[in-house]
């Protein structure tokens, strides 16, 4: 009699969608804060960290940094009501994937066209700006719905928290279980890690243009979302 019993997945399989997401968040992050003055396109928190040294050192791009609060959370609003509203269940995130596919294409475009960047104040760095953040809120707002179970992409304080807890417990306990655990974490800061270091080269090689190599990954997870079964594989 064949067996019927189902093959589990792959490392690859359960961890690509993670890892791939969190190069792109590191690379997108890095770009923006090089060129736009300081700009964090997934940490809303470091702008107005950065927007407070600001006021005192009298720096600019005070107005960029306090804005991208209310456009974050704007975006949060409705990519949710789009969520709930949804009559394609089914295809949420492939349309939220390709939903920060067009906005991080998005970006690649404007800074090609307003570059160089010389004004920390100007128009041009903020539409630049909004256009990344805009991408990774609706990324972050998938993080917190529709693949809530997945490990958090953009934000790796708590990554990289869930990491020294995972080595404690592993050296304490070397079972299999805490090596996965520990596996899983360390995959994900080393993945952003050598996001933020691949953006800053291949900036530095192809400028702007280096963001559409990072656009591809996205673009590639969105058709693979189109499987039911990749929700439940993914780690």
């Amino acid at each position: 009699m064949l067996s019927t019993t189902a093959k589990s997945p792959s490392f690859w399989q359960r961890y690509r969608a993670p890892v791939l997401l969190t190069v792109v968040g590191g690379a997108i992050d890095t770009i923006g804060f090089i060129t736009l003055f300081g700009f964090f396109t997934a940490h809303v928190t470091g702008n107005l960290v950065l927007a407070g040294s600001g006021l005192v050192k009298g720096e600019d791009g005070l107005w960029i940094k306090l804005a991208s609060v209310p456009l974050f959370i704007l975006t949060v609003v409705v990519t949710k009501v789009y969520i709930d509203n949804s009559r394609q269940q089914r295809l949420i995130l492939t349309h939220l994937l390709l939903a920060e596919a067009v906005f991080l294409t998005a970006f690649m475009i404007a800074g090609l066209s307003f570059q160089p960047f010389t004004d920390g104040n100007s128009i041009t760095v903020a539409i630049t700006g909004g256009l990344g953040l805009t991408a990774l809120a609706i990324r972050n707002t998938a993080s917190k719905t529709v693949i809530k179970h997945m490990s958090p992409t953009v934000l790796m304080t708590g990554n990289t928290t869930q990491l020294g807890i995972n080595l404690s417990d592993y050296l304490a306990n070397r079972t299999l279980d805490n090596a996965k655990k520990l596996a899983h974490s360390s995959a994900l800061v080393s993945s952003f890690v050598i996001g933020a270091l691949l953006g800053a080269l291949l900036y530095v090689k192809l400028s702007y243009w280096a963001v559409g190599l990072f656009v591809l990954p996205v673009l590639y997870l969105a058709w693979l979302a189109r499987d039911k079964s990749f929700l439940q594989n993914i780690g």
